[in-house]
């Protein structure tokens, strides 16, 4: 055998064993980050490459990213973004066939888009871009960097990185895949903090009333701290609204927002509640836990009910205030966490530091900055607007069509005293809307707790002639409304008389005055 036989059968021996190499490496993992960084060193090693990329077109906006590379610098690699068409490697997309540029200061298409090249002359450089290609798709491409030397031969080496490109081409689609539903991932997470954002930002929080200016303006004052806030109000006002206007307008809205609501656990749930337990820390504790402060890292905890916390608790919540750790029930490692508290209450926490019921340094440390959200009783103006959103929200839920409120209806919902606050309204409204079988929801569709003397002040108002009355009345001002104040149009819309339509205005005592348009009353 001769020497150039010997040489070429060394070379093809050489070139199998590569391929070999390159063959067991994607046989170990399908995941094509496992694999790249063995199979660049690989090829690295037998064609004595300076430099080497793979990279990967994403479908959705056409850009060719740097997937791995051997030689280059992690800031080299972030600069290495192409278009489809832009430079060798664009055009190698493009076209799926390979390109070589045996002295890169001899091509004008070389962008050297990462910088890599700086520090060699170009002229003693070689390139070659292979397409990485599946089927008829162009996935990416494997690119590779040589000393310029007259005797090397470029196109066994454009064969060879041909070949190991047709072998990476089935992992290299899959991780293609998981790059593009990773970014969708990351466009639907932005796209839904927004939403969060959005839906929960003051002017979200219905009503205009001077009251709730005030709880606005707190609201803007504390967003971005840090500081620890303590919501109160009477039950159903809406403070985990403001809870969450608070969190999703803060530095932290891309972070969770973790809920607690301290009255609906037992004192033996709260602690492993709130800072998590171990496995086996109590009969159950079946795995380890994690709590709610340390789903909250990072984030805003909201701490619902506050006054109502075990006073064994309130040592442990206390700690986590002041040094911001814990450890997990059963356990003994100290866990720091990174966390805002919000919390809200109902109850007369001052009255309760009196009995003993609530301690002090506790509510010194949480009463940093207060916000008083008022009753819906202290707020009547926004009584209306409240009414409205929630007709509109419950109208499109059942799928009706709901254009307002009857005059009757507003006045009965403007003259109860709402125990129950936003709360209660919205219950009120979501019943009526179901009851109505018109366009309109009318004072006979309300509660029958809005209509009894209490509720409204009237006299007798429980009885069923109260009842008619009222249904009557809000027939006539309907009518009125509809015919601008006509009383001969709205007799007639009504089925009645004229003589009866007046007798009924004057025993509702129905200023019919208020109904004519304008122009009608100048004539």
């Amino acid at each position: 055998m001769s020497s150039n036989d010997r040489q070429s059968t060394a070379r093809e021996l050489k070139v199998l064993r590569l391929l070999f190499e390159i063959s067991q490496t994607l046989d170990r993992s399908l995941d094509l980050r496992d694999t790249l960084d063995p199979i660049l060193k690989a090829i690295a090693g037998h064609m004595g490459m300076m430099r080497g990329t793979i990279t990967l077109v994403n479908q959705e906006d056409s850009r060719i990213t740097i997937e791995a590379a051997y030689g280059l610098s992690r800031s080299e690699l972030q600069r290495g973004i192409y278009h489809i068409g832009e430079g060798i490697t664009g055009k190698v997309v493009e076209s799926g066939k390979p390109a070589v540029v045996p002295k890169i200061s001899e091509a004008p298409l070389f962008l050297n888009r990462t910088g890599a090249r700086k520090k060699l002359r170009k002229k003693d450089i070689s390139f070659i871009c292979v397409p990485i290609i599946l089927g008829n798709e162009v996935l990416g491409t494997l690119s590779a960097d040589q000393l310029f030397a007259p005797q090397i031969a470029l196109e066994e080496d454009v064969q060879l990185l041909s070949t190991i490109a047709s072998m990476v081409a089935s992992s290299a689609k899959l991780r293609q895949k998981a790059n593009e539903e990773h970014q969708r991932l990351l466009k639907d997470n932005v796209r839904l903090q927004d939403a969060l954002k959005k839906k929960f930002r003051p002017s979200n929080i219905i009503g205009n009333s001077k009251a709730m200016q005030q709880v606005y303006d707190q609201i803007g004052a504390v967003t971005k701290g840090e500081t620890t806030v303590l919501i109160r109000g009477e039950s159903g006002v809406g403070k985990e609204l403001v809870a969450q206007a608070i969190h999703y307008n803060s530095p932290r809205a891309s972070r969770p927002f973790i809920k607690v609501n301290c009255a609906a656990l037992s004192p033996s749930l709260l602690e492993s509640e709130l800072f998590g337990h171990e496995k086996g820390a109590f009969t159950g504790a079946t795995r380890q836990r994690k709590g709610r402060f340390e789903m909250a890292h990072s984030g805003t905890i909201f701490l619902d009910e506050i006054g109502d916390f075990p006073l064994a608790t309130q040592i442990l919540l206390l700690r986590v205030i002041q040094e911001r750790e814990f450890e997990r029930v059963g356990g003994t490692e100290t866990i720091k966490t990174d966390v805002r508290i919000v919390a809200a209450t109902n109850r007369n926490l001052e009255e309760q530091m009196k009995q003993g019921l609530f301690r002090e340094d506790l509510y010194y440390r949480l009463n940093v900055f207060p916000i008083y959200v008022p009753s819906l009783q202290k707020r009547r103006t926004d009584i209306p607007l409240l009414a409205d959103f929630f007709t509109e929200r419950y109208a499109r839920a059942c799928h009706k069509n709901i254009s307002r409120i009857s005059t009757p209806a507003i006045d009965m919902l403007m003259s109860y005293h709402w125990p129950g606050n936003v709360r209660e309204l919205e219950n009120c409204i979501e019943r009526a809307v179901l009851m109505t079988d018109d366009d309109v929801v009318h004072s006979h569709h309300l509660p029958p707790t809005l209509q009894t003397a209490d509720a409204t002040g009237t006299l007798h108002a429980g009885t069923l002639q109260a009842t008619l009355d009222n249904v009557e009345r809000e027939l006539i001002i309907e009518a009125l409304k509809a015919n601008k104040g006509n009383m001969t149009k709205a007799a007639i819309e009504l089925g009645i008389t004229e003589r009866i339509m007046g007798l009924r205005v004057k025993k509702h005592n129905v200023k019919v005055r208020q109904y004519k348009t304008p122009q009608a009353l100048s004539a």
